[in-house]
């Protein structure tokens, strides 16, 4: 029962219905873990997709000269460059380019 604690109505105190919320609440827990991988890479990419198309070009054409060219960047990091420090994203570009 002290799983329960915090939830509402009989979900915190009558044992059959808190203990069927408890797993799953787990069972979601245990999906989301390896969901979470999957947004933030999609949301990587929107970011990266977008900073690129500021600089005419677009992700996928952009992905590729990343890794055509050799640089060692993964897509959090491009998508952090994007965000916080366009500058050094800019110089990401021309060096593709």
């Amino acid at each position: 029962m002290k799983f329960a604690k915090g939830y509402w109505g009989r979900k915190k105190n009558v044992w059959t219905v808190a203990k069927n919320q408890i797993e799953k609440g787990w069972l979601y827990a245990y999906r989301d873990r390896r969901q979470k991988k999957r947004v933030f890479r999609s949301l990587w990419i929107a970011r990266i997709n977008a900073a690129s198309r500021q600089h005419d070009m677009s992700y996928s054409v952009f992905m590729g000269k990343v890794h055509a060219s050799g640089v060692e960047l993964n897509r959090k990091v491009l998508a952090d460059l994007a965000m916080n420090h366009p500058d050094a994203f800019k110089a990401v570009v021309d060096t593709v380019k």
